[in-house]
């Protein structure tokens, strides 16, 4: 397969994406394997942990590189507000926004309320931060793109182009969350209720993969574009309220939205210029 080998610039930074993933889910999951086993406000700390652990991960492969060209480019991702397409942002918003709409009118199909186009009171988890649920979803969101854009994605799309990196993203990505399903209190415990459920949360990341990639792109790389879009998603799934039957049917209208995008944006998902060279390569350019 011609694009899975990097084929210009032998100086540039070899990514270890094999390590990478074996030591974020490592570093996760011995947290979040514990967890399981303690009272719930012990176990909210243990996962609290373990979430951090693909950030500190991310910046400790960037810190040790030795890679002063892969150092500078981290701290441009976080702080580069210049890097930002604003307009991007808003649209990606928007796009998301539509989605939940969407999927609420069709659910409606399948015998579901109106009373879901409102705001919830509670938020589906429990134990450690309940009391300042928003700021634990907030960090939340900063934390996680550290970790996958910090340097998780761009390991993975040195080597093919952007649709087999979302594809492969966004399988790890969703796999990474699997303990949460034992860990008492959380939103992913809650969907034990009925195996459909689970599945579904685990095959929805998949195809959001792809959106919050192109996300990432359109503002050159910017991690803080990928943290205003990680958190608005985080606070529509969680204060819409949403059933879980009409969450099953969200991802029928993700998927659909990723293939819009996917194929109104073919120059940036196909594109295997950036390989090898990611570093030296600008996106959300005329795309």
């Amino acid at each position: 397969m011609k694009n899975l080998q990097p084929t210009k610039d032998k100086d540039e930074y070899k990514y270890r994406p094999v390590l990478f993933f074996i030591c974020a889910y490592f570093f996760t999951w011995i947290f979040w394997i514990p967890a399981i086993f303690v009272p719930e406000t012990a176990g909210s700390v243990l996962m609290l942990v373990g979430l951090i652990a693909p950030a500190v991960v991310s910046t400790a492969f960037v810190l040790v590189s030795g890679n002063a060209e892969l150092k500078k480019d981290l701290k441009d991702k976080i702080i580069g507000f210049y890097k930002v397409k604003w307009v991007n942002v808003f649209w990606a918003v928007v796009v998301f926004a539509l989605i939940v709409f969407f999927s609420i009118l069709l659910s409606l199909l399948f015998g579901q309320s109106l009373k879901q186009f409102s705001f919830t009171e509670d938020f589906s988890f429990t134990g450690v931060g309940i009391g300042t649920a928003f700021v634990t979803i907030t960090v939340a969101s900063i934390i996680e793109e550290v970790g996958w854009k910090g340097y998780c994605e761009d390991s993975i799309g040195q080597y093919m182009n952007w649709f087999w990196e979302s594809l492969l993203f966004g399988v790890l990505w969703s796999l990474w969350h699997l303990p949460l399903i034992f860990i008492e209190g959380t939103y992913q415990a809650g969907l034990m209720v009925n195996p459909l459920y689970v599945i579904n949360f685990f095959v929805s990341g998949i195809p959001l993969g792809y959106i919050i990639t192109w996300v990432y792109l359109v503002s050159d790389r910017s991690i803080l574009a990928c943290m205003i879009f990680h958190l608005f998603v985080n606070f529509m799934q969680e204060k819409i309220a949403m059933t879980p039957e009409t969450k099953c049917v969200e991802t029928i209208v993700v998927i659909i939205a990723t293939v819009i995008i996917v194929m109104c944006n073919k120059k940036m998902f196909f594109e295997t210029d950036h390989v090898g060279r990611l570093l030296k390569t600008r996106f959300g350019e005329d795309e």
